[in-house]
């Protein structure tokens, strides 16, 4: 047994931390569960796997949802093979047709920061996410997995900028935030849309967008990239 699959197997073996019950910000009257468990840097192989099994992460913790008496938190992955945009994905392509994409490795920018806090001001007015520029490189640019930012620009101005976790099979859309004076755009459709394209140009087999929970308003969008799949008691499923 090579080292990824014996951490995996200790990793099914293992009560993992949970942590308090909180007010889900999703449904109202629900309370939330995460478990999970924090590392400094894991291979790609190794998240990718994670990925299969619903996890997503935040700066250095890997987390899946574990909440009583309630499973609406089901994750949702686009292959990218059969992804076809929708009439109104196609619009927003039409929208951003004068958008330029560049695909690096993330890297911390000023400019980058100063979007993000327009972004949160008006976008997300009172979030408890935090704001500082501590926050924004521990959330998005500690070296953890192997990663992708993806900046949008219009004629060299910052509109929008992705950041995503990269395996070889698959991708993750970790955050993506936008220039508040552009969201007729709809730079977050239109992102979407780019990055799948992109995963696919790139031989990755899936995109993975987080947690659809049916019935909250802010997560409907992710069930609007289809075909799609849905993990269910442990196995992936079309939608």
């Amino acid at each position: 047994m090579d080292d990824h699959a014996a951490f995996l197997q200790w990793l099914d073996e293992q009560a993992l931390p949970r942590t308090p019950l909180y007010d889900c910000p999703y449904l109202e009257g629900r309370q939330a569960r995460q478990f999970g468990f924090a590392a400094e840097r894991l291979p790609s192989e190794v998240y990718t796997a994670l990925m299969g099994r619903g996890f997503r992460r935040s700066g250095a913790v890997f987390y899946a949802m574990e909440c009583p008496g309630c499973h609406a938190c089901v994750p949702l992955r686009v292959p990218t093979a059969t992804f076809r945009p929708s009439r109104s994905q196609r619009r927003a392509l039409a929208k951003n047709r004068d958008v330029t994409v560049d695909y690096r490795a993330p890297v911390y920018s000023e400019e980058s920061f100063a979007l993000y806090r327009r972004y949160l001001a008006q976008q997300h007015p009172g979030s408890p996410q935090g704001d500082t520029r501590e926050d924004f490189v521990d959330a998005f640019y500690r070296p953890v997995v192997e990663a992708l930012e993806a900046r949008y620009f219009v004629g060299g101005r910052l509109i929008g900028v992705s950041l995503l976790d990269v395996g070889e099979r698959a991708w993750s859309s970790v955050y993506h935030f936008f220039d508040p004076d552009e969201r007729s755009r709809s730079v977050g459709v239109y992102s979407v849309v780019a990055e799948i394209s992109e995963a696919k140009r790139r031989g990755v087999e899936h995109y993975h967008l987080g947690f659809w929970i049916e019935g909250a308003k802010t997560m409907a969008y992710k069930a609007d990239f289809g075909p799609h799949e849905l993990l269910r008691d442990g196995a992936w499923r079309p939608a």
